[in-house]
C-alpha cells in the first residue's frame, strides 16, 4: 500500500479525535515511539487506547505469558493462555492499525537492553511487575535509563478500585530515578513492601487495600487481588496524559481515581474516611514489627499495590 493510502487510513482512523485532541497533539502521537514495559494489567490496558488515539510506533517488553487468573482484568481470552503477553498485545495493535510498527521484546527490560529501549523511545509506559524483587530490579533499570536519556515515564499502580499514576518527568536536567527515593542498593536489599511505600503516597492508598494488606501481612505466597476497572482506568488516563505530554502540555505529577469512592453516597464516604487513618496506623505498626524482626520477603511480597 502506498504512503498516501497509509496516510488516508490514519486520517480516517483519527477523524473522530478532532476537537478533543489538538492537531499538535495528534501530530505528536502519529510520530511518537512508545515503550510499554510490562503488558499485563496496567501496561496491557494502555495498548488499545494509545493505538486508537493515533500512536503508530510501539516497543512492547515483557517476560510473562498469560495465566487463567489474569483473565479477570487483563486483555486476553482463553485462547491466549500460555501465550506471551507482548506478542498478544502486538497482535491487538495491528488488528486496529495494520500500518502500525511494533517491536516485541520477549526478554523484558534487562541490564543489556534498558538503555537502548529508553533511549529509542519518546515516552515510557511503566507497567513492570512490583510483586517480586526481580521486577523491582527491572523497574529501577528502566527508570535509571529513562533519567539518563531524559524520557518521561508514566507508572501505574492498581489498588482495589483505585488507579494511581505517577508521572516522572525525567526530561528535566539532573533527574534521578524515582526522584532519588529509591537507589540500586535499596532495590537489592530492602523489603519489597518498603520499596512500595517509598513510591506510593500513603494518602492515595484506599481503605480496602489497607485492610487487605493487614489481613495478609507476611504471607509470602499470597496473590494480591486486582480488579478490571482499576486496570482499565490506567489505559484511559495514560492515553490522555500521553497526548498532553507529547504535545508539550503540563500534566499533574499524581493522578488518582477511586471508582469505589466515586459511586458511594455521602454517608459511606464519611464512614470510609473516618476508618482510614486507624486502619493505616494499625497496618504500619504491624509492618514495623516485621521490619524489626528482620523478616525478608523472598517470594511474593506483603500484599500492597501491584502492577502486574
Amino acid at each position: 500500500m502506498t504512503g498516501t493510502a497509509r496516510q488516508d487510513f490514519y486520517t480516517e482512523l483519527t477523524e473522530r479525535n478532532r476537537g478533543f485532541i489538538t492537531d499538535q497533539a495528534q501530530q505528536a502521537l502519529s510520530s511518537a515511539r512508545i515503550l510499554i514495559a510490562g503488558c499485563g494489567s496496567t501496561g496491557g490496558a494502555a495498548v488499545e487506547p494509545l493505538t486508537r488515539i493515533g500512536v503508530q510506533d510501539f516497543v512492547l517488553a515483557d517476560v510473562g505469558a498469560f495465566e487463567l487468573n489474569n483473565l479477570n482484568r487483563q486483555h486476553a481470552t482463553v485462547d491466549d493462555l500460555g501465550r506471551h503477553k507482548a506478542e498478544v498485545a502486538a497482535e491487538r495493535i495491528v488488528s486496529i492499525n495494520p500500518h502500525a510498527r511494533v517491536e516485541v521484546v520477549t526478554q523484558g527490560v534487562t541490564p543489556g537492553n534498558a538503555a537502548e529501549l529508553a533511549g529509542g523511545c519518546s515516552l515510557i509506559i511503566d507497567g513492570v511487575d512490583v510483586t517480586e524483587r526481580s521486577g523491582w530490579q527491572s523497574k529501577f533499570r528502566l527508570h535509571e535509563a529513562a533519567a539518563q536519556h531524559h524520557r518521561p515515564v508514566l507508572s501505574g499502580y492498581d489498588m482495589a478500585g483505585t488507579q494511581y499514576i505517577r508521572f516522572y518527568d525525567y526530561r528535566k536536567a539532573a533527574s534521578r530515578p524515582f526522584d532519588g527515593k529509591i537507589t540500586a542498593a535499596s532495590v537489592d536489599e530492602a523489603m519489597v513492601w518498603s520499596l512500595l511505600l517509598k513510591v506510593m503516597p500513603l494518602r492515595f492508598v484506599p481503605l480496602e487495600m489497607l485492610r487487605n494488606a493487614r489481613e495478609h501481612l507476611g504471607e509470602t505466597d499470597y496473590s494480591v487481588p486486582q480488579l478490571v476497572y482499576a486496570s482499565l482506568l490506567f489505559g484511559a488516563l495514560s492515553a490522555r496524559m500521553t497526548a498532553e505530554i507529547l504535545a508539550g502540555q503540563p500534566v499533574r505529577r499524581n493522578v488518582v481515581v477511586n471508582v469505589h469512592h466515586e459511586i458511594r453516597r455521602a454517608g459511606s464516604r464519611w464512614t470510609t474516611a473516618a476508618q482510614w487513618p486507624f486502619t493505616l496506623l494499625g497496618g504500619l505498626r504491624e509492618l514495623s514489627v516485621l521490619a524489626r524482626s528482620g523478616r525478608r520477603t523472598t517470594g511474593k511480597p506483603s500484599p500492597l499495590p501491584t502492577e502486574r
